[in-house]
Parts: structure tokens; sequence; C-alpha cells
């Protein structure tokens, strides 16, 4: 009886730890990316500027949340600092 309980048990464990990676490679891309494209509007004189910053706040949580698996927030955080970070570039 005990394995009747145990089997289900352990499929539902190792399926919860797979569902974790499903973002994963796209977290680390968008963020290896974003903080090239930071780099470069701080070389380009535009770290001043709204969107920049705005960028900056986005970067450090979802780099947050990889640290946390949290990898589809982090994608989708990275995702829209890049954003905020090509406004900045243009001047706004």
């Amino acid at each position: 009886m005990k394995v009747w309980i145990c089997v289900p048990l352990m499929a539902l464990a190792l399926a919860g730890c797979a569902g974790k990676t499903a973002y994963r490679d796209s977290c680390g891309s968008q963020l290896d990316a974003a903080w090239h494209e930071l780099d470069l509007a701080k070389v380009e004189g535009f770290a001043g500027t709204v969107s920049y910053s705005k960028a900056l706040s986005l970067l450090t949580g979802a780099k947050t949340q990889q640290q946390f698996e949290a990898y589809e927030g982090c994608s989708r955080k990275a995702e829209k600092a890049r954003f905020y970070i090509r406004e900045s570039r243009a001047g706004r």
C-alpha cells in the first residue's frame, strides 16, 4: 500500500522540479542582452534619463527573480527593461 502512495508523490515532486526550468534560458539570455544594452546606453550618456532608471530597477528585480528561480517573471522583467533601454537611447 505504501508503494501506491509513494509513487504518485515522487512523480509529482519530479514534475514540480521540471516546471521551474521552462524560462531559464530565456531569462539568462534576456538578462545578458539587457545588461549589455544598459552599458552601451551609459557609455552614450543616457544614464540620467528616467527610462534608464526604470530599466536598471527592472533588471535588478529580474536578477533577484533569477536567483530565486522565478524564471518567467525574470524573463518578462528583462524584456521590459530592454524596452526602457531603447526608450532611453531614443531620448524618451
